[in-house]
């Protein structure tokens, strides 16, 4: 590939001056400057948004600027798309893959940048091609692999791979361990250690501040579509990011007393649950839940928690096994087992909240009564007290900071950390016995999580049973009294957090346990 023109003085690979765009009414990014060295690990920080997104889809062609100037390696241009980008050496790795999953490893790098009517060659030189990149920059896979055989881990890779076989000097990576274990994220960071040593620029989007200490050069936080800081990260910590970030001080550590743990509230027996495709998912899974204590989950997506979840909140009939409730064992005969699981002191914060908490095109007080609008309170019948819900959601508002703070606003107009907290007052307003949590924090601002994780242990301190499911470790090892690990839709082991490390921890995430090792 024909490498793009340079300027022959410019320490930058990438210089953004007066960045603007609007979306209607909203300016997602406000006279934007931003420089980023050539060589170096340029984190970008910021709320939900803060326009991060935006700024780099402008850079990678996604979007066009209202106005300002893009220079790459000192030289101006006008990125119209990806494939401009491309060729000016920008790649990008996105959240979510962008893969085919029943092609080779091989067939996927190559797509789309065939050079030859016969794929033979094209291949045969992409396979060479990998084979470099991989000794290059410690990149090992194998090319002839299925994507769909693969671990996550490894497709990630694979993303990165993609970017460099069509000449990236530039790599951005959007959220890039959210489906990482610990140990995967560690390689990560030494594959992106080794490609800024080798002269690439990496420029990292992510929530998690202790990643932008760890692997980071320099670091710039942006709020509310506007770059308010850019400073050296050892400069820096994460409190002062948390506070540039949000605008005030953040609370970064969950505080809790020891748990007083009561009678069980929540047992699952030998449960075994089967997705869509009446594929296993949840494997002979047994575990009780006390008053006065949290118990989380922990693992990588897509190891039975969600379908889990779904059993225990009675939205999916388990193959075998059961769920009891102070005591009192669940019927999953019928489509109410929601309802009737409501009924019995079990309320359910879902992982997706708009997929199964909200309507979003109801106003905020119609969901924040959604699933209890024939509780007595509401009406009686077929008749609904408006005026008793839209009072009883303004009390909800103010309790629970959301903002704006309007019960008539359709909820699509709240932002995702004010819809998360619409979802959590109706559930924990109802004074439940067992709450289930999936993903509390997912998606949502620093600021809120905070909120999030104080009103969590308030349920636990007034005796509430707790079942956390989160694929933040950090989340995980901050909340949770007893820890619970998922691999394979097994729990393969159970850890003190107070105890327990973070490799012990991410071993288990991966399906290894040392400890049940040891003692056989």
């Amino acid at each position: 590939m024909q490498r793009p023109e340079t300027a022959a003085a410019s320490p930058w690979a990438i210089e953004l001056t007066g960045i603007n765009k609007r979306f209607g009414a909203v300016h997602a990014n406000k006279n934007i400057d931003l420089k980023i060295k050539r060589g170096t690990v340029h984190g970008i920080v910021g709320e939900n948004g803060a326009g991060k997104s935006t700024l780099m889809s402008i850079l990678y062609g996604f979007y066009t600027a209202d106005s300002g100037e893009i220079r790459v390696n000192g030289v101006p241009h006008a990125i119209t798309d990806s494939r401009h980008a491309l060729a000016l050496g920008i790649g990008m790795v996105h959240q979510h893959f962008m893969l085919v999953d029943n092609f080779s490893i091989l067939e996927n790098v190559v797509l789309g940048a065939e050079d030859s009517p016969l794929l033979a060659p094209t291949l045969s030189k992409a396979r060479a091609e990998l084979k470099r990149l991989a000794s290059e920059y410690n990149l090992e896979v194998n090319p002839d692999a299925i994507v769909e055989d693969v671990s996550v881990g490894l497709q990630q890779r694979v993303e990165i791979l993609k970017a460099l076989y069509r000449g990236a000097d530039v790599l951005i990576l959007d959220e890039p361990t959210g489906v990482l274990t610990p140990a995967e994220a560690d390689h990560l960071f030494r594959v992106l250690r080794t490609l800024r040593d080798q002269g690439k620029t990496i420029i990292l989007i992510t929530h998690k501040l202790r990643e932008i200490m760890a692997i980071t050069d320099t670091v710039s936080v942006m709020r509310q579509g506007e770059i308010v800081k850019t400073l050296p990260t050892k400069e820096t910590n994460p409190e002062q990011l948390a506070e540039l970030m949000v605008g005030r001080r953040v609370l970064l550590r969950v505080e809790k007393g020891a748990a007083n743990p009561g009678k069980t509230l929540l047992e699952v027996e030998d449960l075994v649950v089967t997705d869509d495709f009446k594929v296993p998912r949840v494997k002979n899974i047994s575990f009780s839940v006390r008053a006065g204590e949290i118990v989380g989950i922990a693992g990588v997506a897509g190891n039975g928690q969600s379908e889990l979840l779904e059993a225990v909140a009675g939205m999916r009939a388990p193959m075998l096994g059961g769920v009891r409730v102070n005591g009192n064992p669940v019927s999953f005969v019928g489509d109410d087992g929601a309802a009737r699981l409501r009924r019995a002191g079990l309320a359910h914060v879902p992982e997706d909240r708009h997929r199964m908490g909200l309507v979003t095109d109801f106003e905020e007080w119609e969901n924040s009564i959604l699933g209890y609008q024939d509780e007595p309170q509401y009406g009686k019948g077929f008749i609904l007290d408006i005026d008793a819900a839209r009072k009883e959601a303004v009390e909800r508002i103010k309790k629970f900071d959301i903002r704006p703070a309007n019960p008539r606003l359709k909820t699509a107009n709240f932002s995702g950390g004010n819809q998360q907290k619409i979802v959590l007052a109706r559930e924990m307003e109802n004074d439940p016995d067992v709450l289930v949590v999936g993903q509390p924090t997912r998606g949502v601002d620093i600021g809120a999580i905070e909120f999030i994780h104080n009103q969590i242990i308030k349920m636990r301190d007034a005796g509430k049973a707790i079942l956390l499911v989160s694929v933040e470790l950090d989340e995980i090892r901050s909340l949770s009294d007893r820890i619970l690990v998922m691999f394979d839709g097994h729990i393969v082991g159970e850890a003190d957090p107070a105890t327990a490390t973070e490799g012990e921890l991410g071993l288990m995430m991966a399906g290894i346990n040392k400890k049940e090792e040891a003692a056989q």
